[in-house]
């Protein structure tokens, strides 16, 4: 019986500490995407320029992601989710000090070290969540994204209100970055060691059993192509949104931060609730009702000219996108064999969108306008509400298939 509970004590303390690792990236990520006009203007760099400045994210972000599989089989996921928070903080603090010194290369440098970090942190956080999602047996990993939505939203709050105060970028983010050690040397305790490394060698029982690599599986891919899209439209939100209000729509920049606040509430918000209407419908009409929510928020704010309207269609791009990574995470997980290389390849498709694809969208910006640009962001949204149905579970999939032959 005590061990038991202690096996239920040490699973809450690992729950809780993945929503400390899931926050803690929203808040960073938030603090320094609010101040973008900011930073912008500190560089003395153009709408392209900025672009190409945010390339520093992708290729940190690339790297980090492309080598996480190999890394958490080699070192297990404790150890690079270490290794991983403390990239986030160095490339924060690397950030700060470029924009103290107005450069350009330094400040894309520290993008590049602070996007390794969350490249290989996070995809080791998502194996973790699918874990522990198996251990507790209920829907968590979209309250654990959920808590990366409230660090954003805490991240954003923070940041309008010092950009309202007129406090210095540099400092915002070289006081972001070192607020953060103290919860990850305190989260990481309750981390096991071998997780994911350990998985790796038990699965050499099941390795004369064939199975078909992922590039053959048509269901994973189909997941991948959903991740994709909602994560591209998360990361555009989270790149180009305050810019998009200002240049686009006339905002302050005040108000520009003030409404990717909005944003962050309605990705919060659809990450909290998620879990509920996954379990009451189905992981299918979830997708396609978010899917729908995207597109009708991301549209109105292209073609219709009204701050207003602008300002409410934001929450529906927040909730539109809620659902993109947790529920592909989890659907990836229980649609096939060796859930763990399945999550990593799901996860690694969702990362490299939402931090390599948008950065893209500042040269079309430049010749186009950042509304028109969101075009591209609408149109994978459409191709996420075609293909919903790759997220079936296997029940229901089953479920369908025997009521079929019934009728």
């Amino acid at each position: 019986m005590s061990a038991a509970i202690s096996h239920r004590k040490a699973t809450q303390r690992r729950t809780w500490a993945l929503f400390a690792f899931f926050f803690l990236p929203g808040l960073v990520m938030a603090s320094w995407a609010t101040r973008t006009p900011a930073i912008r203007d500190t560089l003395s760099v153009s709408t392209a320029g900025m672009g190409i400045v945010l390339f520093g994210l992708s290729i940190g972000s690339m790297s980090g992601i492309l080598c996480s599989g190999w890394l958490v089989k080699r070192f297990g996921t404790r150890n690079i989710i270490r290794s991983g928070m403390t990239l986030m903080v160095t490339g924060m603090l690397v950030m700060g000090a470029a924009l103290f010194l107005a450069s350009p290369v330094l400040f894309a440098t520290g993008l590049a070290i602070l996007g390794a970090g969350l490249g290989s942190a996070e995809v080791a956080m998502n194996v973790e969540g699918a874990i522990v999602e198996g251990l507790l047996k209920k829907t968590v990993l979209p309250m654990m994204h959920g808590f990366y939505s409230l660090g954003t939203l805490a991240g954003a709050g923070i940041g309008m209100s010092l950009t309202a105060l007129n406090v210095t970028a540099y400092g915002h983010l070289l006081v972001i970055g070192l607020v953060v050690i103290t919860p990850i040397i305190i989260a990481i305790t309750a981390i096991p060691h071998g997780v994911g490394k350990n998985n790796a060698d038990a699965n050499k029982d099941n390795e004369h059993k064939p199975h078909p690599p992922f590039y053959k599986d048509l269901q994973l891919i189909l997941i991948g192509t959903i991740v994709l899209a909602m994560a591209f439209a998360e990361g555009s939100a989270n790149d180009w949104l305050p810019l998009l209000m200002v240049d686009g729509h006339g905002f302050s920049p005040t108000s520009g931060s003030m409404i990717y606040v909005g944003f962050t509430l309605g990705m919060t918000v659809g990450r909290f609730t998620g879990g509920w209407f996954i379990d009451r419908y189905s992981r299918v009409a979830v997708v396609r009702a978010c899917a729908m929510m995207g597109i009708l928020g991301i549209g109105l704010i292209i073609f219709v000219d009204n701050t207003f309207v602008a300002g409410i269609s934001v929450i529906l791009w927040g909730l539109g996108t809620s659902l993109g990574f947790p529920l592909t995470i989890s659907a990836a997980g229980d649609t096939g064999p060796d859930p763990a290389t399945r999550v990593s390849v799901v996860a690694a498709s969702g990362y490299i969108a939402f931090l390599v694809g948008p950065p893209l969208l500042g040269f079309l910006g430049e010749h186009y306008g950042l509304r028109l640009a969101m075009l591209v962001v609408l149109s994978l949204m459409v191709v996420a509400a075609l293909v919903a149905k790759a997220v079936a579970k296997p029940t229901d999939l089953v479920t369908n298939s025997l009521e079929g032959r019934v009728r």
